[in-house]
């Protein structure tokens, strides 16, 4: 199951040696609510060997600041603590899938 990453957990996963994917979405985005499944399905096919997490932009407006999130949903993924690749607006599972293999 993705978790839901606040300013202090989504540091701390970066700190991690893991890669870490990150869904910065909200609860009124009607995309964010097609990517959920997604996201969830990503987390458990990667459970152990990636960390996946949500970060909710209006929770979290000092997250989304940092990283420039202009739209929603975007995913980011993060290895050794750098942002190594993005992608914005609904994105296949196929895709998300090659995102982390890529790093893994």
């Amino acid at each position: 199951m993705a978790q839901q990453m606040n300013t202090q957990s989504f540091d701390a996963a970066l700190a991690g040696d893991k890669p870490v994917l990150v869904d910065f979405w909200a609860t009124w985005c009607g995309p964010c609510k097609i990517m959920a499944p997604v996201i969830e399905a990503v987390a458990a096919k990667y459970e152990g060997k990636a960390i996946v997490g949500k970060v909710d932009v209006d929770e979290n407006p000092d997250l989304a600041q940092r990283y420039g999130i202009m739209s929603i949903p975007t995913l980011m993924l993060f290895k050794g603590g750098e942002k190594v690749n993005m992608s914005v607006g609904v994105t296949p599972a196929a895709n998300v899938e090659a995102m982390l293999d890529a790093v893994i």
